[in-house]
């Protein structure tokens, strides 16, 4: 069997492949399906290790369809990149490191999301991406007839622009305002079919549909969670729903040292929008009097008298994560008699809160 390794880029990447007869070869290619299929195409067998990135997933699969078997590794574990300088940085060393670790086994799997999760994964980039282009076109809009004395009264994102309608502004103003207000009729019209699509989705899928049977957990934030995690039993043992939230970035960073202990805010993840997805559904129950998750906010209170209400919200959507979790895991609804008692969950949140 031979072995290589790629390291990845936009434009050019770097090859090694170490033959069966002890041969290195090392080619700078571009990074296209021509390139790579006149380099690998026809080779022995070989296991192919490449950093978990942007290009990673099209590379990998256009690689096993040339019959190679390819290792997507985790970057983040350090082992793989053995006696590698840091001070000297090029990627020739770089992909000599990984050629080593593909040969000795030293790297760690990175997940590779299944493919009906990375549609769906567009599917949300795609709408968040036309959300916040409303969402700055609204600002710009208040930004506008503020500056003439002008006040857009308050109300949903929905009715901005018959709000904006109703207000009597100068011809100058509305001019201007012109290009937005058309920009924003055809936004809203893309976000209502993206939520009619995600409103389907629920439908046909009874993970997302069981999810959003949990309180203030609508159809966005029940698939972004699902397309998140993609498979729940890669979370498995007693530790699994401790897991998720260290995933999703829900714990907070931790500085210590000796008999020295600090916390500080809650840690980067590589899924930042269903984080927040998830610290507004802590919002909402916090914020509700839907019966169901009276037990979550009666919890939430007693943590905001002690440590304030942002640190509450955070602990909310951490237990909301782990019901999330627990119900995926056990394919089971939401039930409110099974939450906790508030003194019994009081008691053990202090120290993770």
């Amino acid at each position: 069997m031979e072995y290589g390794a790629i390291d990845l880029h936009k434009k050019e990447s770097q090859v090694r492949i170490l033959t069966e007869s002890g041969e290195v070869i090392d080619q700078r290619i571009r990074t296209t399906r021509d390139r790579l299929t006149a380099l690998f195409w026809g080779r022995p067998h070989a296991r192919i290790v490449i950093e978990a990135s942007t290009e990673s997933e099209w590379v990998a699969q256009h690689l096993e369809t040339l019959g190679h078997e390819v290792i997507v590794a985790d970057p983040n574990y350090s082992l793989m990149y053995g006696h590698r300088s840091r001070r000297v940085k090029t990627d020739r060393r770089d992909v000599a490191a990984l050629a080593e670790a593909c040969r000795h086994g030293i790297y760690r799997c990175a997940h590779r999301r299944s493919s009906r999760q990375r549609v769906v994964q567009w599917h949300l980039n795609v709408r968040r991406e036309l959300l916040d282009a409303r969402t700055r076109l609204i600002s710009v809009v208040r930004a506008i007839t503020r500056s003439q004395g002008y006040r857009i009264a308050g109300g949903a994102t929905d009715t901005f622009l018959t709000r904006l309608a109703a207000l009597d502004l100068p011809v100058s103003v509305s001019e201007s305002l012109v290009p937005v207000r058309s920009v924003m009729e055809l936004l809203n019209q893309e976000l209502a079919a993206a939520d009619q699509r995600f409103e389907a989705l629920v439908a046909e899928d009874p993970i997302v549909k069981r999810l959003t049977t949990c309180p203030s957990v609508g159809p966005i934030t029940a698939t972004a969670f699902v397309a998140a995690l993609d498979n729940v039993h890669r979370f498995a043992g007693r530790r699994g729903a401790a897991q998720v939230t260290s995933y999703l970035g829900l714990v907070p960073r931790e500085y210590s040292s000796g008999e020295q202990q600090q916390r500080g805010r809650v840690m980067r993840s590589a899924h930042p929008y269903v984080r927040v997805l998830l610290v507004q559904a802590a919002w909402r129950i916090r914020r509700s009097s839907d019966a169901r998750a009276g037990a979550l906010r009666t919890w939430a209170q007693a943590i905001a008298r002690r440590r304030g209400q942002n640190i509450a919200i955070v602990a909310l959507a951490r237990r909301l994560t782990r019901i999330l979790y627990a119900m995926w895991r056990d394919e089971i609804d939401y039930q409110p008699d099974r939450i906790r008692s508030a003194r019994r969950d009081t008691a053990a949140a202090k120290p993770a809160a």
